[in-house]
């Protein structure tokens, strides 16, 4: 897609960070931006309107398929519907992969994973029917190798990766014009360090330990000291949908522990450990 101007784009999580970020992004673009979140997105909503463009907002939980589902009927009625769909929103609970509640799980496999399934099953029916679109689907390197002490998130963000993948050889089995990003980034200056203020009543954590809460620590400070902004993603993002790009690696000194990784499962030897390397 080269031409983005008078399309619309359609982004999940969109009251802050990344998609915050790429809505500006697309709507500097020129394209009317169709904006949803858990949280209040309506000064999104206002920094795109001034870029002159169209913009709609929806309050919504993406683990949900009758919100996101809804989503997509509202911008079908009020912008025409969407030809760039990204489905971005995220949290992120630390914890060992025994230690976590099944809070946790409940909470990141329905945002991380369902959000991104509920938008796919939404949204590709209706660019298929175009024949004309594309799809982000925000990942993480965490999709890509496996850091300690964040095993649902890395579960949740291999799958994103694996669905993303899967999704892209699928439309090209049909032989359809819509294409398929996914966004795998580092570290990020955003607020996924500090997702816990949009945990769902009623999905407790487990008490936290000594280790998570030192991991907590360096999360916040690796995310804070990111040397790539979220704009800077977001310009990548645009690129890469211009470029019908499908992965998007924003760091690329993440490559050598990816590297690795991949070494050593064709010489079937026990995982280093990414973050050691």
């Amino acid at each position: 897609m080269r031409e983005l101007r008078g399309k619309v784009a359609a982004v999940t999580g969109a009251a802050s960070g990344l998609g915050r970020a790429m809505a500006l992004a697309f709507a500097d673009e020129g394209m009317h931006v169709a904006l949803s979140d858990v949280a209040d997105a309506a000064d999104t909503l206002a920094q795109v309107e001034k870029r002159g463009v169209s913009a709609v907002a929806m309050k919504l939980d993406v683990s949900h398929a009758a919100e996101v589902e809804a989503f997509a009927d509202l911008i079908d009625k009020e912008l025409g519907g969407a030809h760039v769909v990204c489905n971005n929103a995220g949290v992120s609970p630390l914890g060992s992969a025994w230690e976590m509640s099944l809070g946790d799980w409940q909470w990141i496999l329905g945002v991380n994973l369902w959000g991104v399934i509920h938008g796919v099953r939404a949204f590709v029916p209706r660019l298929l029917a175009r024949n004309e679109g594309h799809v982000v689907n925000t990942a993480s390197v965490a999709g890509i190798i496996n850091p300690p002490g964040t095993a649902a998130y890395n579960v949740s963000k291999h799958a994103v990766v694996a669905l993303s993948e899967t999704l892209y050889h699928d439309l090209r089995e049909r032989q359809s014009a819509v294409g398929v990003s996914v966004l795998c980034p580092a570290y990020v200056p955003t607020g996924i360090a500090d997702s816990e203020r949009n945990r769902p009543a009623g999905l407790a954590p487990m008490p936290k330990t000594r280790e998570t809460l030192a991991r907590e620590a360096m999360l916040k400070k690796a995310v804070a000291s990111g040397r790539l902004s979220a704009d800077d993603v977001a310009r990548a993002v645009v690129l890469a949908v211009k470029e019908e790009r499908f992965y998007v690696l924003t760091h690329p000194r993440i490559k050598g522990a990816i590297r690795a990784r991949m070494e050593d499962i064709l010489e079937e030897r026990a995982p280093r450990n990414p973050m050691a390397l």
